[in-house]
């Protein structure tokens, strides 16, 4: 439990806080009515876009370079592509430099996806997967919502009141997506993958992604 809290507090530096998951883009698209629902949408995304390699990756650390390449081709947006691989290698490196000899993934040649590599990582330092899984979500809603906030869409508090109410909508995917493998890849929300592939053509922009 220690070992899940550190990896889930917010000053554990993977660089997710640098990315919006398309927020930024959608918003100032005008594309954002209603930040609940988007939400929900980013962590479908990450139900079906990221779960299955995440459980393949836990099952079988062998299999990351054929899982890493498989999320490279998943991930046709190349802003979504880019955030993943930045995210995959500052996951990596903290996690070698924090937990020292309990990490010893075989990387070379890899992208360095952050899913099949989150997966990885938890299998070596014996966290359970279900954690693996439910934490990937949860920092996924907690993401959007950091990013709502420092683009000026919503409070603190209100944010926070968010978060609270996406449980049911965590738990739903968590049992939708937990068993799911490879094969079952699919990408619930194409518009805001489309909206979020325009971030690099932003006149100003705050994130990466």
């Amino acid at each position: 439990m220690w070992r899940l809290l550190q990896l889930a507090d917010s000053a554990f530096p993977t660089g997710g806080f640098a990315h919006s998951f398309g927020l930024e883009a959608a918003s100032q698209a005008g594309e954002v009515p209603d930040l609940r629902r988007f939400a929900r949408d980013a962590i479908w995304q990450a139900g079906f876009g990221a779960l299955p390699l995440l459980r393949a990756a836990f099952a079988d650390a062998a299999a990351l370079p054929a899982l890493d390449a498989r999320a490279d081709a998943f991930l046709a947006n190349h802003v979504a592509n880019r955030a993943s691989r930045t995210q995959g290698r500052a996951f990596h490196s903290t996690c070698a430099r924090i937990f020292g000899g309990q990490i010893s993934l075989s990387t070379a040649g890899l992208r360095m996806h952050l899913a099949p590599l989150w997966g990885a990582a938890f299998c070596a330092l014996q966290l359970p997967l279900e954690d693996a899984q439910r934490l990937y979500l949860w920092t996924t809603a907690r993401g959007v919502l950091s990013a709502a906030v420092r683009l000026g869409l919503i409070g603190t508090l209100e944010a926070q009141a968010l978060l609270a109410g996406l449980d049911p909508v965590l738990d739903e995917v968590l049992e939708s997506c937990k068993a799911l493998g490879p094969e079952s890849l699919a990408q619930p929300a194409p518009l805001s993958d489309l909206l979020q592939a325009t971030q690099d053509r932003l006149y100003s922009r705050l994130f990466q992604s």
